[in-house]
């Protein structure tokens, strides 16, 4: 399983306020490991793409969105948003709106190297930088019993791509090119730099 401490998030030092624009436990922690101090602030955004976007486009475009939906109720603090997106031969595949769907996105990553997009905005004062990272992730074959006892965990109904590679499904990994944490919702060591190029 892999876990936050897998990652080895950088240290980091902020010496003004900092809002979380998310509410993903996942983004907390790995924020709160790379020792900042922050409080949560949501964003509540229109999640609804242009069609045929790429996912790269995709990440940028959201994490933006949510930057901006907080910016304006953060005067004086550093406030960090992210979106994280799974793609399968360039399609987005976002959460499952039910168990038939995840167990086809499942099913359609059994055997095959997807790639993890996240990305992430760092607004304070009048800028807004946005970045993203990628991550190639490759499944082993998974059998259709599998997948349904993941399913019935319940855990893939609030993940992108229908899965957790830091829960149950980070035993279908056979391989990792890339930052676990950027799988996971926040590339630390992206944020780490976004965060030293802010003017303080």
């Amino acid at each position: 399983m892999f876990t936050i401490s897998d990652c080895h998030p950088p240290r980091c030092r902020v010496s003004c306020p900092v809002i979380l624009a998310s509410a993903s436990p996942r983004r907390r922690e790995l924020l709160s490991a790379m020792g900042v101090a922050f409080s949560v602030m949501s964003a509540d955004v229109d999640e609804a793409l242009p069609e045929g976007i790429s996912p790269l486009d995709a990440v940028l475009l959201l994490a933006r969105r949510k930057c901006e939906a907080v910016l304006p109720r953060a005067e004086g603090a550093i406030v960090i948003a992210a979106d994280t997106v799974v793609a399968l031969d360039g399609k987005i595949l976002g959460k499952p709106v039910d168990r038939d769907d995840a167990r086809g996105m499942l099913t359609a990553l059994s055997g095959r190297t997807h790639e993890v997009y996240t990305g992430v905005a760092v607004g304070y004062g009048g800028s807004l930088t946005v970045r993203a990272d990628r991550t190639a992730v490759t499944f082993r074959p998974l059998t259709p019993p599998e997948i349904l006892a993941y399913i019935e965990t319940g855990e893939p109904m609030d993940k992108a791509g229908a899965y957790g590679i830091q829960g149950g499904a980070a035993g279908f990994v056979a391989s990792l090119s890339g930052e676990v944490d950027n799988v996971i919702g926040l590339p630390t060591r992206l944020l780490a730099d976004m965060l030293s190029e802010v003017a303080l």
